[in-house]
């Protein structure tokens, strides 16, 4: 008999930062480490990662972190896991091996203990074995994960879709999840991105056909904005313009490597002659494939748009489709480079709103695999909150017991001990660490609120040179404005001064001694009562007071 608990450390009640661990008598599985996409409110953050304090606290007892795809939200964060504890043993089949070690040859990040496993072998630990079972997603080699314990299996499973007719490395093994099924599941853990969504998302993942005929009634230049990793959206853009005549030119050099990559492995079916170069790029029906940051959506194409990229530059007879997920905390800047790019007169093509490049399980596909599991728990993941409500409504309607549906937070722990549900309260403190450009810090909310005031308010600076003996002010106040007011409001700006003047006068002792520090303090605080007083704004103030 086996004491099991699950918790998240990311991915509930939230798009992305998927990280899940699982312990079983007191062994640690992790299960994906993935990144969320900055929002636009977070100011020149790039992205966000788990606070991994608890894994680090609990190290040696990490078994392995197991990845089921390489996709950013479920393995964006992987490098810097591996920064905070290097001798983590990693698991993952070819393909996702393959994306690990060039992420981490990019980042500067040696994978010391990277295992390369096999889809439906088999992997013994002592007192349990995980078996990697294939399902169908939009990157080659995906899989979920059947934690074999004493009192049954525990699931968790990757991204999916169910559709019987995906084949190769996007095959889903249902006879293999049925059999699993039959040996005895003790909790399931699925997915809830699309669980609000009705019927089966197939056949909608499958745009070949649209691709086809976007390329038929468009003879100019078609530059196709994709994700790198959704590699069954490339093939599908290769298999569109095969029999056309048209080169292939491939932007970026992380979308140019996976690519070529992909072709070499034999992951995508494509011959090399297809792709030209830069020097194909003027050609008159040349198809363009444009990748975004790995952290940034929709940053490349904004850069072309706006006419910053060095190579492409718009033409009116150029079409630009997006052949790329959309996403909720980016619906603003999608809107402003549709209108960016219908200003300059190019044509725009909108994947159908019935179809979608997100392979993720719709609400049949969902009640699909609970019947092929039937689980005795069910923990729905992955997803706001609205969408594991959802979730759970599907697994009620199968079956499910509601007092077996697990609906928790990042934090909260679901304890079963020797087969059963052991009522409990225990949670730790996540929390996000935000990330900014090449820094491993946490940028940390102080920074974005002050970043959020310099957008909104602005910056006055304030600097004066003191005697260093006498301390009498012998230059300034000098006062600077930026984004607050116009700098020839001389009322404002010599209030400032007599204020600031005061101040120092007050905080200066015996002609010999200056409080900076509260001199520094009364300044942002009479100054910043000041100037909301008069124009109801709250700029960030900064003080430079130095002596000569």
């Amino acid at each position: 008999m086996s004491k099991i608990n699950i918790m998240a450390l990311g991915g509930l009640n939230e798009n992305g930062k998927n990280i899940y661990t699982i312990s079983i008598d007191g062994k640690l599985l992790i299960f994906d480490a993935g990144i969320k996409f900055a929002p636009d409110k977070m100011y020149g953050v790039d992205y966000v990662i788990p606070n991994f304090k608890y894994l680090k606290d609990n190290r040696k007892k990490i078994v392995g972190l197991f990845i089921t795809h390489p996709h950013r939200e479920n393995m964006g964060a992987l490098t810097d896991l591996i920064r905070e504890i290097p001798e983590i043993n990693v698991y993952a089949t070819k393909y996702t091996s393959k994306i690990i070690e060039l992420d981490s040859k990019e980042d500067g990040v040696e994978i010391k203990n990277l295992h390369v496993i096999d889809i439906h072998k088999k992997i013994d630990f002592r007192g349990f074995s995980i078996f990697p079972f294939s399902v169908t997603h939009s990157t080659p080699e995906a899989v979920g994960y059947s934690i074999n314990t004493k009192d049954g299996s525990v699931i968790y499973m990757g991204d999916f879709l169910i559709d019987p007719t995906m084949k190769g490395y996007y095959d889903m093994d249902l006879g293999k999840i049925a059999y699993i099924g039959k040996q005895g599941v003790l909790c399931l853990l699925c997915e809830s991105v699309f669980a609000s969504k009705k019927g089966h998302t197939s056949p909608n993942h499958k745009l070949e056909g649209f691709f086809k005929s976007v390329i038929d009634k468009n003879k100019g230049r078609i530059i196709f904005t994709v994700l790198a990793l959704h590699i069954y959206t490339i093939q599908e853009i290769f298999n569109a313009v095969k029999g056309t005549n048209r080169k292939i030119v491939i932007m970026g050099k992380e979308l140019h490597t996976i690519v070529n990559m992909s072709i070499d492995e034999g992951y995508i079916d494509a011959p090399k002659s297809m792709i030209g170069d830069l020097t194909n790029l003027k050609d008159p029906d040349v198809i363009i494939i444009v990748s975004n940051d790995r952290e940034t959506p929709y940053s490349n194409i904004g850069r072309i748009v706006n006419g910053y990229d060095k190579f492409i530059t718009l033409e009116k007879n150029d079409t630009i489709c997006f052949a790329e997920p959309s996403y909720d905390a980016y619906e603003k800047t999608v809107v402003k480079l549709l209108n960016e790019i219908a200003i300059k007169g190019v044509n725009i093509e909108l994947i159908p709103k019935e179809k979608s490049v997100r392979h993720h399980a719709s609400s049949e596909d969902i009640m699909m695999l609970i019947k092929l599991f039937n689980p005795k728990y069910y923990m729905p993941i992955k997803g706001e909150y609205r969408y594991q409500v959802e979730n759970a409504s599907l697994a009620e309607k199968v079956g499910i017991p509601p007092s077996n549906i697990l609906l928790k937070q990042n934090g909260d722990f679901v304890t079963i001990e020797n087969g059963k549900l052991v009522s409990s309260d225990k949670s730790i403190f996540v929390d996000d660490i935000l990330i900014d450009g090449k820094s491993t810090e946490d940028v940390g909310g102080l920074v974005l609120k002050d970043r959020e005031m310099l957008s909104s308010n602005g910056l006055v600076l304030i600097c004066a040179t003191l005697d260093k003996k006498n301390k009498k002010v012998l230059v300034g106040p000098e006062i600077t404005t930026r984004g607050f007011i116009y700098p020839k409001e001389e009322d404002v700006i010599e209030k400032i001064k007599e204020f600031t003047i005061d101040i120092i006068k007050t905080n200066t002792f015996n002609s010999n001694y200056a409080d900076y520090n509260n001199i520094r303090t009364q300044i942002r605080e009479i100054v910043g009562e000041y100037l909301y007083k008069e124009t109801e704004s709250r700029p960030v103030i900064l003080t430079v007071i130095g002596e000569v």
